[in-house]
């Protein structure tokens, strides 16, 4: 079982380059088997979960491999569209192939998702706006066995901007004939990415980044070359990691206007923030303030993947901060482990409060799950002592190296295999 270990207590210095976004590159690599022929994917994260869609693709018959930081896939052999169940349990994303698969083949079966642990997620919306689309969908043992003679489009109104729905709901709609009109629609930034990546293989795709997105479907495709965006996720963990450790770092290829209520938070607690085209710069003296009332909320609210790591930030701040989870149920399962370093978090259903302590002490903790993963980092790195990481798979599915990365900065973090 592997570890990260690391030395807290060093100032973070330096420049990095963003890695591309998890939440992009998964529905965009299902959005590639709409096209019977080949796209290339640049920018594109070497994370478990994109190893995980990838061994999805070949069990479709699709043939992927990598040069270097693209990743090139060719679906113009499609042989099967069901997915096995030790392929979808590995990580919740898994359901995206769902419309995809429906929208090139006409059927799809595949058994519900696994991931993260982190309270109730169910998929009706994904369901609903399929059955909408004209689908069938039946329940057994498990499975979800969807056919559809065809898919035809329609307006169709989501009951709240569920990002998965919204990804699921366009891809089905690129198969459908006619228009699809879908409302209260996810606004991610993610979401405009794939729409992007969808106009650039010939599908007609407008609105994403508002709550109304229209789809043209039945398009011809043709061979496409997409660049992933940024990974505005990863990017928050560094900036969580330097305001907390201390020091100046600048972040490359990010777009800053993605991370407004991020930066807007740690401004709050001391920090000073510079943003350019393209760049994103921190300094702090890791002596922060508590800040006012965090509310995770969908894009352009604080988004609830950052929570975790603007937890770990605020530690030893001043003063106590409130957090209030609206996401996801059991999103705090990290705060025991913080708590082994020192921290002062009391929790109530959604509630978590942060007091600052004068100092946090290295210790051996287990990440609970991705972003609770990448607080545990945060906290190292601002910890006196060391701290060592086990479980760090969580970690991997959404962070590319973040061992090389900190350790760019400047950061003392090895990677221990054992």
């Amino acid at each position: 079982m592997s570890h990260i270990v690391i030395e807290g207590g060093r100032r973070l210095e330096g420049t990095l380059t963003v890695q591309g976004a998890k939440n992009s590159v998964l529905p965009i690599l299902a959005a590639t088997i709409l096209h019977p022929g080949r796209t290339v994917l640049r920018g594109c994260p070497h994370l478990s979960d994109v190893e995980a869609s990838i061994r999805i693709l070949r069990h479709l018959g699709c043939e992927a491999r990598w040069e270097g930081e693209a990743l090139t896939v060719d679906a113009g052999v499609m042989s099967r569209g069901d997915v096995p169940e030790h392929l979808m349990r590995e990580m919740r994303s898994s359901v995206i192939f769902l419309g995809a698969i429906l929208a090139r083949l006409g059927w799809a079966e595949m058994s519900y998702p696994g991931g993260c642990e982190l309270g109730p997620r169910p998929i009706d919306l994904h369901l609903t706006a399929l059955r909408q689309l004209g689908a069938e969908l039946a329940e057994e043992g498990g499975a979800l066995h969807c056919s559809a003679r065809r898919l035809t489009g329609r307006e169709i109104a989501l009951s709240m901007p569920s990002v998965g729905a919204t990804e699921n709901a366009i891809l089905a709609a690129c198969g459908a004939e006619g228009e699809t009109v879908l409302l209260n629609a996810a606004r991610e930034p993610e979401i405009t990415d794939l729409q992007d990546f969808l106009c650039a293989m010939g599908c007609r795709v407008r609105g994403a980044g508002s709550s109304t997105i229209c789809i043209l479907g039945r398009r011809q495709t043709r061979d496409a070359v997409h660049t992933v965006m940024p990974d505005r996720i990863a990017a928050a963990t560094y900036l969580a990691a330097a305001a907390a450790a201390g020091g100046e770092v600048e972040l490359r290829r990010i777009n800053y206007r993605h991370l407004s209520t991020v930066t807007a938070a740690l401004h709050e607690a001391g920090c000073q923030i510079a943003g350019g085209e393209g760049t994103l710069t921190l300094r702090s003296d890791g002596a922060l303030r508590s800040v006012p009332t965090v509310r995770t909320a969908p894009y352009p609210g604080f988004p609830t993947d950052a929570q975790a790591v603007l937890m770990a930030a605020l530690l030893r701040s001043q003063g106590a901060t409130v957090f209030v989870e609206n996401m996801f149920e059991n999103r705090y399962r990290h705060v025991d482990e913080l708590r082994r370093m020192g921290a002062d978090i009391s929790v109530a259903d959604r509630v978590a409060v942060v007091t600052g302590v004068p100092r946090l002490c290295g210790a051996s903790v287990r990440a609970t799950d991705l972003r609770g993963g990448a607080a545990l980092l945060v906290a190292g790195l601002a910890a006196e002592g060391v701290t060592r990481i086990g479980d760090i798979h969580h970690i991997q599915r959404g962070y590319e190296d973040p061992v090389r990365d900190l350790g760019l900065l400047g950061a003392r973090i090895t990677l221990e295999e054992e």
